[in-house]
């Protein structure tokens, strides 16, 4: 049997490398093992971006959670050098009652977060981009911009490992028992222990999660690469902001600016609308149906984006039922194990912070950060 660890982690990508991440640098010998290779492009944690806020229409709860995880990042960039954070400013834009722009709005307002509220005339003003109907208005947040997932989680996987932790690829668990204090974990090429168990597994939850009663369900989503008509110029990141934007029907769209330079277009996407699926039946090929539907949905308000068509790539989201996280002790073995799944497409923009509480949880038990809103209990399902 392979020597023991502190803690081993289950799975690499944007959560699980955080966790190692957090884990070494308090000292503690980790194993993280990935089935697949190094930042790969199978689960949830690529795409070129996600959006960053604080002004959070899903919770007010989120927001400190959110403080720290900008903290979190700016340290990472630092330690690192990595391109990670773009703080472009971001538009949250609908009518004023959309939970897009109220919700918003009561995040900022409640915790005292800097943002204006624009009035269409003003957004289309500062963001010619944007053609937004008369009756449609907007929060605008300075400190909003977007992430570069792929760089996030290589930045967490090159600090865990200079911190010692031992990082194992193309190696995937087959199964976990207790064992006697801790853990045993098998693996296509050994046996593991360990004191505690750290489970980070994106759109397999709903298979490696069974015990713990909740419904997790997976979405495939696309995303989409349009070339402007006029080119990217006016969709630099210096003039043209992240966005997300709900429609008169309660359909959310989410864009991004052109940060990847000419010729490689800019991002836009459907928030939610995805098609059920799981990571071995996840259909990858994007149809032409998809395309001029995203394309006619989101030229409503950026008409130039739609342009001509680049490229698409899926990804999943792993949803719960109420749309928060579940990041907890597993209640089954709440001293040995750890859970942090279910971020239902929008936990990118928590990865560091999460990673954070990981650690804690998993070396104290206990975390100072207000986590009770992802307690699995709410979700688990009644005994028969």
């Amino acid at each position: 049997m392979s020597p023991t660890y502190d803690v081993i982690v289950i799975g690499l990508g944007g959560m699980g490398s955080a966790a190692a991440h957090h884990l070494s640098a308090r000292g503690v010998r980790v194993l993280g093992l990935e089935k697949f290779g190094p930042v790969h492009r199978r689960g949830s944690s690529h795409g070129g971006s996600r959006i960053t806020r604080q002004s959070y229409f899903e919770d007010p709860a989120y927001v400190p959670l959110l403080l720290r995880s900008y903290e979190l990042y700016d340290r990472l960039e630092r330690d690192t050098g990595r391109d990670i954070a773009t703080l472009c400013g971001g538009v949250m834009l609908g009518r004023p009652d959309s939970r897009t722009v109220a919700g918003s709005r009561r995040s900022a307002e409640q915790w005292d977060l800097p943002h204006e509220m624009l009035d269409a005339r003003e957004i289309r003003r500062r963001f010619p981009t944007l053609t937004p109907r008369d009756d449609e208005v907007a929060l605008y947040e300075a400190r909003a911009g977007l992430l570069r997932p792929e760089n996030t989680v290589a930045a967490h996987l090159q600090t865990a490992t200079r911190q010692g932790a031992d990082l194992h690829f193309e190696e995937p668990m087959t199964r976990w028992e207790p064992y006697r204090d801790g853990v045993r974990v098998h693996t296509s090429e050994d046996v593991y222990t360990a004191g505690h168990l750290v489970i980070c597994p994106g759109a397999w939850a709903p298979g490696l999660l069974t015990d713990l009663g909740v419904p997790f369900t997976v979405e495939r989503q696309v995303m989409y690469w349009f070339e402007p008509t006029g080119g990217v110029g006016p969709f630099a990141a210096d003039r043209h902001p992240i966005y997300i934007w709900e429609d008169p029907h309660d359909v959310q769209v989410y864009g991004f600016p052109a940060i990847d330079g000419p010729g490689l277009g800019a991002k836009v996407a459907f928030f939610r609308r995805g098609t059920p699926c799981t990571p071995e039946t996840i259909e990858r090929t994007v149809h032409d149906q998809e395309i001029a539907a995203m394309a006619g949905q989101v030229g409503q308000l950026v008409p130039d984006l739609p342009g001509r068509f680049l490229k698409a790539a899926t990804c999943m989201y792993t949803n719960t039922p109420d749309e928060h996280f579940v990041i907890a002790p597993h209640p089954a073995h709440p001293g040995s194990v750890t859970v942090a799944a279910g971020f239902s497409g929008h936990g990118f923009k928590f990865v560091p912070v999460v990673g954070e509480i990981v650690a804690d949880l998993a070396l104290d038990g206990a975390t100072g950060h207000p986590v009770g809103l992802f307690d699995p209990a709410r979700l688990a399902a009644a005994p028969a």
